[in-house]
C-alpha cells in the first residue's frame, strides 16, 4: 500500500493504516524532535504529542507531501515543548536557588560520545532561526524548497540562514576545540 492509500484510508477512519503511518514515521519525527533540542528521555512525550495533532488534523491534510507536512507538526510541538521546559527549568532554579541545592544535568547522559556530545550542544546553542533549517538539511536531507515551506521562510532566506548556521557552528566548535585542547 502506497503512503497515499494510507493516508486516504487513516482520513477515513481506517486505525490500522493510521498506526502505519506512525511507524513508518515515528523514528523521522523523533530523531528531528532531538536534533532540535528535546532531551532524549522526553522524545517520548513529543513523538506523542505530533502523532495525537496527526491524527486530530490528519482530515485537513491536502497536499502532496506528507512528510513536509509532518515536519512541520513536529517543529510546532518542539517549539510547544521548548516553552513548557523554559518554564519548568526557571521553576527548577527558583527551587534550587531556595533550597541551596545545585540543580542536577541529566543532559549530560544524553549522547554516548563526546565528540557527539559536543556537536549536539553546538547545535542546539545556535538560535532555532539557524538550528532549524541546519538540522532539516544536514540530517534530514530535505532540499532548500521544502525547508523554506516547513519554515514558512523565502528560498533565498533559507540558504542565507544556512551558511550563517555553518559559520556560527563553526566559531562554537573552534572554541570548544581550543578549550578542550588547551
Amino acid at each position: 500500500m502506497t503512503e497515499a492509500e494510507l493516508i486516504a484510508k487513516a482520513q477515513q477512519g481506517n486505525k490500522e493504516a493510521y498506526i502505519e503511518l506512525i511507524r513508518i514515521h515515528q523514528q523521522t519525527v523523533e530523531k528531528f524532535a532531538f536534533q532540535c533540542g528535546v532531551h532524549s528521555n522526553d522524545l517520548a512525550d513529543v513523538s506523542q504529542e505530533v502523532f495525537v495533532k496527526l491524527y486530530r488534523f490528519l482530515h485537513q491534510f491536502k497536499q502532496d507531501r506528507f512528510t513536509t507536512w509532518l515536519y512541520k507538526i513536529t517543529l510546532n510541538a518542539t517549539r510547544d515543548y521548548y516553552r513548557k521546559e523554559q518554564r519548568e527549568q526557571a521553576k527548577e532554579e527558583r527551587l534550587s536557588v531556595e533550597r541551596q541545592l545545585p540543580s542536577s544535568s541529566a543532559e549530560m547522559h544524553v549522547l554516548n560520545f563526546e565528540e557527539d556530545r559536543v556537536l549536539h550542544n553546538a547545535i542546539k546553542a545556535l538560535d532555532e532561526k539557524y538550528r532549524y533549517p541546519l538540522v532539516l538539511f544536514y540530517f534530514h536531507e530535505l532540499k532548500y524548497e521544502e525547508i523554506a515551506e516547513i519554515l514558512n521562510i523565502s528560498l533565498s532566506t533559507v540558504k542565507i540562514r544556512l551558511l550563517r548556521a555553518k559559520e556560527k557552528l563553526k566559531v562554537v566548535l573552534m572554541q570548544e576545540g581550543s578549550v578542550e585542547n588547551g
